[in-house]
């Protein structure tokens, strides 16, 4: 194949990509809207989780794997991903938010670029460094097109294969894909969450080297909650997804049991405020991802999101992990403002990218992502709790098909998949 035809094609695909992108969350944004309108919805749950794991049983069991076989079909091309993984996705993602679900939308944007790039890869029959960068510019568009940050999905797109490992000769397509996947969902007026501008509470830190070093501490602290929360969350998750497939032999009951439970959680927390993706709220005061960085601290609210994010994923509802781990982490960072004394928005930007970033094992390209929605001005606070998030949450994280390219820590041998490392560690 040409470079040019190369270069036609991962465009064509990017902007295709972006365009699903830009229809999902439209669909997206209607099913919240209809579940604040009729709150009853909640109830159907159960059955809602029933019908998604059926049509994944019926039109594409492979598509199931998610995230995992993507990564794994651009490490070791196998099986392939079935193009019906993006209309199943996006069924699946919309029915869980209508039905109040707590779920997100990266995992969906991410599974279509990789199921429209695949089907590309298919029908022109590419093998070899091609195909592999077909795969990871579907990522690149599809992350980069979902959060309106085409510099993060770019280096999301070859940082998320392993640990410690950017691929940085992809990081040209990469960045192609998700600069045309960004402008075809932003072509069709989609709006993004508008985030705050975020400043350092110096504002010559350079001219005051014992509080600018003292901020980077706190930055490390903050980083170090996130990253233990992260892998709070992870372990968590996969754990009681492996439960349900221990206990629960029939799919269609797990999601079933899921639904039920969080229906049981919201009476027991006697609220909805932490169903769906957490960004808009369905009355005055609701805690949500952009009120973090607005409202006073708040103390339980990050717990409680996860909780009952935890609570749908692992039973097998449709939607990412990623936009909950914004609420968790902002929530987070908001209520260790008072404890650290630092501005609420600052934190809550940190603990935002930084319990991401170590639940993805993606630093860098949180880091990227920080500057991109909250500006250059916070960068080295930013980028210190990403890091030492990424390092507290150890060999763990969301993506158990990611591989270890450069251990975190010694005496940890790299190339396992970090679902090898966790059966050696349970």
């Amino acid at each position: 194949m040409t470079r040019l035809r190369f270069v036609l094609a991962l465009l064509a695909m990017a902007l295709a990509v972006g365009t699903a992108c830009a229809g999902f969350l439209w669909a997206l944004d209607a099913a919240t809207r209809t579940r604040f309108a009729a709150s009853w919805l909640l109830y159907g749950l159960p059955l809602c989780g029933v019908g998604v794991a059926w049509l994944y049983r019926r039109f594409g069991a492979r598509a199931e794997g998610g995230n995992n076989l993507i990564l794994d079909e651009i490490h070791e091309p196998g099986g392939g991903v079935p193009l019906a993984m993006a209309p199943l996705v996006v069924i699946g993602t919309v029915a869980t938010h209508l039905f109040g679900g707590s779920a997100g939308r990266e995992g969906t944007a991410v599974q279509l670029g990789g199921s429209l790039a695949h089907g590309l890869v298919d029908r022109l029959a590419l093998t070899g460094k091609a195909r592999r960068l077909l795969l990871m510019g579907g990522v690149a568009a599809g992350f980069g097109a979902v959060f309106g940050t085409p510099l993060a999905g770019a280096v999301f797109a070859i940082e998320v294969l392993a640990l410690g490992g950017l691929d940085l000769a992809a990081l040209v397509p990469c960045l192609a894909a998700a600069l045309a996947g960004d402008f075809a969902c932003r072509l069709w007026g989609v709006h993004h969450t508008p985030y705050p501008h975020v400043d350092l509470p110096l504002t010559e830190p350079l001219a005051n080297l014992a509080g600018f070093a003292t901020l980077l501490a706190k930055a490390a602290l903050v980083g170090v909650a996130s990253g233990a929360v992260a892998r709070l969350f992870a372990e968590a998750n996969h754990g009681f997804a492996d439960l349900y497939k221990r206990f629960v032999a029939n799919p269609l009951w797990r999601p079933a049991i899921g639904g039920a439970l969080v229906i049981g959680l919201t009476f027991a927390f006697g609220t909805q405020d932490y169903l769906g993706l957490g960004v808009l709220s369905a009355h005055p005061g609701a805690p949500t991802l952009p009120g973090f960085f607005l409202a006073p601290p708040d103390r339980w609210s990050w717990l409680i999101k996860l909780v009952f994010t935890v609570a749908t994923l692992s039973a097998g509802f449709k939607g990412g992990e990623v936009t909950p781990l914004f609420f968790i982490g902002a929530g987070l960072g908001s209520a260790l403002a008072p404890v650290l004394g630092l501005p609420v928005p600052l934190m809550a930007a940190m603990g935002m990218i930084a319990l991401f970033g170590a639940a993805a094992n993606t630093p860098v390209a949180c880091a990227v992502m920080g500057l991109e929605l909250f500006g250059i001005d916070a960068a080295p606070a930013l980028i210190v709790a990403c890091v030492s998030a990424y390092l507290a949450s150890g060999h763990g994280g969301i993506y158990l098909s990611q591989r270890i390219a450069r251990p975190k820590w010694p005496r940890r041998s790299g190339g396992a998949s970090l679902r090898a490392v966790r059966r050696v560690w349970l």
